[in-house]
């Protein structure tokens, strides 16, 4: 082989690299990281007390936090469901279309005594944020995995960690 095929290789490689790096830390599938929401002190307060209950386990996976590291966000599995505590309201939670069932991609329901807003997002994953609590907790679950034991297995820690009440 030519010296030249294997400089054009060579340089094409740390782009390759480069590229793998920048896709992976944009990415929202599989990739361990999450965006940490910057909540009010109050707000930080109630998240860092239910990452302290979060369970280690979630619908059968491990615990296995994304990057950057924060009290904020926890990740079970890979692909990852990703847990964010202190995120802002949902737009569909105030939107009177919602209320009046005209929105079928966001749905509200109880699980566990927990209330949630479902939306399924446009790769077909599963965004669920909480209703009626002091914070908004939000979960999303990579297509393919199904809900219910994840929100059966975060139940508990939420209600424990996250007084009922209206946020904002």
């Amino acid at each position: 082989m030519p010296v030249n095929s294997y400089r054009h290789r060579l340089l094409g490689l740390p782009a390759l690299v480069l590229l793998i790096t920048a896709a992976g830390c944009s990415s929202a599938d599989d990739s361990g990281s999450a965006a940490v929401p910057s909540p009010d002190t109050k707000v930080t307060k109630l998240c860092r007390n239910l990452d302290k209950v979060l369970p280690a386990k979630v619908d059968d996976v491990s615990r296995d936090d994304p990057e950057p590291a924060s009290a904020l966000t926890a990740g079970w599995g890979s692909p990852a469901i990703i847990l964010r505590c202190g995120v802002p309201r949902p737009p569909k939670m105030i939107d009177p279309k919602v209320a009046e069932g005209g929105d079928p991609d966001a749905l509200a329901g109880g699980v566990n005594g927990v209330d949630w807003l479902m939306e399924k997002q446009d790769d077909g994953a599963y965004r669920f944020t909480t209703a009626n609590r002091l914070a908004y907790v939000e979960v999303t679950v990579p297509k393919g995995r199904d809900t219910s034991g994840v929100l059966v297995d975060l139940a508990p820690a939420v209600k424990k960690a996250i007084p009922e009440g209206i946020a904002d």
